[in-house]
């Protein structure tokens, strides 16, 4: 790796660290408890809000779980109408089919409801309304939108991609198998629901990869090296929540003090990881979801121990913090053991949840791909301990991903 590479990397990251204290960070208002998202359209009304567009997909639909949002929407006088079309990774026609529907019933608001799919189209249709002039790649990168978008509220059904309190929306382009990432505060909603009783009938192979992507998100937030005394405290509270309690929704759904756990976990690992930025899990993740559909979370949770090995040292330090505040047993161990015990108490919860611990899908003539573009999105943006190359990403994802 190049020298001057790697000091430019460093200094892009120093740069955007100081520049990002002009932007705005206000955190959404937080609604939380059992059926609380009854409590919304009240919220919706007083802010003026008198038609939304609904942002879902068909199997939440299938489920009735928005049937109490509607009534109470009803109640309180909101117009809604639904686009329930949203894929597993959203895609660019997605957000423009949102937006027609959007134009059409002359909304004025966005109601994004479920995982981190629909959050990411809802935000990406905000971004649309707000820019009509400019296309989902025009907008992909830092600070492309600039411009209000419509009140977006956010209830999310997965305790993991931490969206309804963070500035990013991920949009796939099914023609060239590429993620867009769009990153501005302009799309942080202004309302996050916290309801458990949404997320109580889970599959376990959800409950265990987004529980797995919140821990990668306060993880990455907190090893690199943009933390703030705030994104901080974010990740430590998440990380101890997340150990405390994601076992115990995968094993018994329907704890609800164990799901309302974790749906504060991930909203706090989503506070840091919005200011402290994610790492090369993240960059990996997302190109391997653009080329093959791989569920995001799935591929953070695989992704995560493999990468803080990469890291050796340079994370050492802040791994074993993490480590004493998820209050695993370190009586006694010196800062190397203690970095190795939590990446050990990782792979040991990918394991006992079922999470595979390789790929076995990865096609080696698509590895130079998946590494470039991950290297793309990664470098020079994010502040990771240790600055990874196309070249040393190519072998990282052949001697490490690939079964």
């Amino acid at each position: 790796m190049s020298v001057l590479y790697h000091a430019y990397c460093r200094a892009y990251q120093k740069a955007f660290k100081i520049g990002v204290n002009f932007l705005d960070w206000r955190e959404p208002e937080i609604i939380k408890g059992p059926g609380c998202v009854k409590e919304l359209p009240a919220i919706i009304k007083a802010k003026g809000v008198t038609c939304v567009l609904v942002v879902t997909d068909k199997g939440l639909m299938k489920l009735n779980l928005l049937d109490g949002l509607f009534e109470a929407l009803k109640a309180n006088g909101i117009h809604y109408t639904v686009y329930d079309g949203v894929q597993p990774n959203p895609t660019i026609d997605n957000i423009e089919q949102a937006l027609k529907m959007y134009k059409a019933a002359e909304c004025n608001g966005i109601v994004a409801f479920g995982g981190g799919s629909p959050m990411d189209c809802a935000k990406a249709c905000g971004a649309r309304v707000a820019r009509p002039n400019k296309t989902v790649p025009e907008m992909r990168g830092q600070l492309k939108v600039l411009k209000k978008i419509p009140p977006l509220f956010a209830v999310p059904t997965t305790a993991g991609t931490g969206s309804e309190t963070t500035i990013a929306a991920v949009v796939s382009n099914p023609e060239t198998h590429e993620k867009n990432a769009i990153n501005d505060p302009r799309l942080r909603p202004k309302v996050a629901v916290l309801d458990p009783e949404l997320t109580v009938g889970l599959p376990k192979h959800i409950t265990s990869t987004t529980g797995m992507d919140a821990l990668t998100h306060a993880v990455e937030a907190y090893i690199g090296h943009s933390n703030t005394r705030g994104t901080k405290a974010a990740a430590e509270k998440a990380t101890k929540l997340i150990f405390e309690n994601l076992y115990k929704a995968y094993e018994n759904g329907k704890d609800l003090e164990a799901r309302e756990n974790m749906l504060i976990a991930s909203y706090f690992a989503g506070v840091a990881f919005t200011r402290a930025y994610v790492g090369y899990v993240h960059s990996i993740a997302h190109n391997l979801g653009g080329m093959y559909g791989t569920p995001h979370g799935l591929a953070n949770a695989v992704i995560l121990p493999h990468v803080l090995d990469y890291y050796g040292k340079s994370a050492e330090k802040s791994l074993a913090k993490l480590a004493d505040v998820a209050g695993l047993n370190t009586n006694n161990l010196d800062t190397h053991q203690k970095a190795m015990l939590f990446k050990a108490k990782i792979r040991e919860m990918n394991k006992k949840m079922d999470i595979p611990e390789k790929f076995a899908f990865i096609k080696d003539e698509d590895v130079p791909i998946i590494a470039k573009r991950a290297m793309k999105e990664g470098n020079p943006l994010y502040p990771v301990p240790k600055i990874m190359d196309v070249k040393t990403c190519m072998e990282f994802i052949r001697k490490e991903l690939m079964a």
